[in-house]
């Protein structure tokens, strides 16, 4: 782990790997963090990757240890995160005897990882380990799982640490994947004869630190750009190319200048079922390039006319080369801004800002504090959506969620692994009441850990996005959605009934904490928790009343889009 510059590994000890533990006591390089729960070291190490792009390393022993992790592997796999998940397994002789705290975990994780090693030779160790962060960082990022018999643990040897790599089948870390001059030179004269062009992009641009890229790419052709959440960040939120973010409950702007578009052009994306709704309404008179790393997302969500395998930095690099190099004809897209425009203008992100404090207004007043200087990490969930819609991300590797499985649980802990990759940015959680009880034991580690994590609650007693839905497809029948007492729900008007009491609970971790309901207090309280020196944690009591708008209900296409509340 040393030789591949790990300088942190998050890892929860068990029987199964206690000599793992017992070798990171003597390493003068690696610092091991221990978390309270294993799914809280995983997603630590997803905070920590998320924000540096490199792989980062969470550890637990055999049998539930092991079983806690999955839902972390599952969440790298789905967004493409480098993560190596290392796991100790009972003595080879056990192995398939429902021995003790035995799970079959190489087999379980199969569908969830781009690799696994179940170390059977303990001569095997160096080489799988440089293999599995090759594995993990190359192509198309992804988990990679090392499982460690006991009795390899044990065993005695002189390694010999392999200089090179060769893993016979897999060649894209060694030549990335590049697009054909002809190819990149029909999307140019694509884009030179489009009226109504669209430039989508994903998490791809981020992975390969191609952002700076794409806004080259951007600025010489004049697309209008219109990202995933994956992406946000990849292009400047404010630039007057923007279209921000589309998909479920994003911009009206992105929705339907991509479901008007006569090009459409993606880069690094999947075309995921949040993004295009009802998929045969989706830019349905769009001309559709989609360049990707992974040949595999061709044409599986939409069919495509033109798809590209290649690296996108390549891509990107190379276009703006053959721009600068040949008679590139700039489309007149005067008209088609005019149109965007109008409909940024007439559907802006908005909330009413009478009443009580909403979570909108919380998110918003964050942002102007921090002037967007900031890293966020979120839950999942209503607050999950207006982070995204009233934190203007303008740089990569700031907005780090759970999006491909959506895992409650995860602002903590990321929010931790996040800080301690970059102790010298202000990290902030902002998370929900429901999502912040699943993890919550992870103040444990900020506070003894001396990490300088930050949280805002937002909490309105329910399991928001559920009871939204509740409302708009099953007339607000609520099936479990109420986190209080049912027939006494604590909210701003009932500070009283408010359950349970995060502030005492934050405190009794040794963390600060502070609870907000009046607006007058709002501000005040945020900047509090900015400057503390210490982990910190900020509930503010908001209603749960409030919908996020815009949304494109499930099966519908962006022009059904509900932009007013019913």
């Amino acid at each position: 782990l040393e030789r591949e510059g790990v300088d942190v590994v998050y890892a929860y000890p068990g029987g199964a790997s206690m000599e793992l533990h017992q070798a990171l006591t003597r390493s003068k390089k690696i610092r091991t963090i221990l978390p309270r729960f294993e799914q809280g070291g995983g997603f630590m190490a997803h905070g920590h990757a998320r924000v540096t792009g490199k792989a980062s390393v969470c550890m637990a022993t055999s049998g539930p240890g092991a079983t806690n992790l999955v839902t972390c592997i599952a969440d790298a796999f789905m967004d493409s995160i480098p993560l190596i998940a290392i796991t100790g397994q009972v003595y080879q002789k056990f192995i398939g005897k429902a021995a003790f705290q035995e799970t079959d975990f190489f087999g379980m994780t199969l569908p969830i990882v781009k690799h696994s090693f179940l170390v059977l030779n303990k001569e095997d160790l160096p080489r799988v380990v440089k293999e599995a962060f090759h594995i993990a960082q190359t192509g198309r990022p992804g988990p990679v799982v090392i499982d460690i018999p006991k009795d390899v643990q044990q065993a005695i040897f002189k390694p010999t640490f392999p200089a090179t790599i060769d893993i016979p089948g897999y060649k894209i870390g060694e030549t990335k994947p590049q697009a054909s001059d002809a190819e990149l030179s029909k999307v140019l004269d694509l884009i030179s004869t489009a009226t109504r062009p669209v430039l989508y992009i994903g998490g791809g641009i981020i992975s390969a630190e191609a952002h700076l890229e794409l806004r080259e790419f951007a600025e010489l052709t004049g697309l209008p750009v219109a990202s995933t959440l994956m992406g946000l960040g990849a292009f400047d939120a404010e630039h007057p190319q923007s279209l921000y973010w589309f998909g479920m409950h994003g911009t009206v702007a992105g929705n339907w200048a991509v479901c008007d578009s006569d090009l459409l052009i993606c880069a690094g994306a999947r075309f995921d079922d949040r993004i295009t709704g009802k998929v045969d309404t989706f830019a349905p008179d769009s001309e559709i390039v989609h360049i990707d790393i992974d040949v595999s997302e061709h044409n599986k969500n939409k069919r495509v006319a033109h798809p590209i395998h290649s690296d996108v930095k390549y891509a990107l690099v190379r276009m703006c080369e053959l721009i600068q190099s040949n008679k590139f004809q700039k489309p007149d897209l005067t008209e088609w801004f005019k149109t965007i425009n109008g409909w940024k203008a007439e559907y802006p992100f908005t909330y009413d800002k009478t009443g009580h404090i909403t979570q909108q207004e919380a998110i918003e007043t964050l942002y102007q504090e921090t002037k967007g200087d900031a890293i966020i990490t979120t839950g999942v969930g209503q607050h999950q959506m207006w982070t995204a819609q009233f934190f203007k991300f303008r740089e990569p590797r700031t907005y780090i969620s759970s999006l491909g499985l959506g895992t409650m649980g995860f602002g903590l802990p990321a929010a931790i692994g996040a800080k301690v990759a970059f102790p010298d940015r202000l990290v902030v959680n902002i998370d929900g009441d429901g999502c912040f009880m699943m993890n919550i034991q992870e103040l444990a580690t900020a506070h003894i850990e001396k990490i300088n994590a930050k949280t805002i609650i937002m909490n309105n007693q329910h399991l928001g996005m559920v009871v939204q839905w509740e409302d708009l497809l099953y007339e607000s029948v609520r099936g479990q959605t109420i986190l209080c007492d049912k027939d006494n729900i604590g909210g701003p008007d009932n500070i009283e009934a408010i359950y349970p009491d995060f502030i005492k609970i934050s405190e009794g971790f040794g963390v600060k904490g502070r609870r907000v309901v009046k607006r007058e207090d709002l501000r005040d309280a945020i900047r509090e928790m900015i400057e503390h020196d210490g982990p910190y944690v900020l509930e503010v009591i908001v209603p749960y009343t409030e919908h996020v708008l815009p949304m494109i209900k499930q099966g519908l296409s962006a022009k059904e889009i509900l932009i007013k509340s019913e």
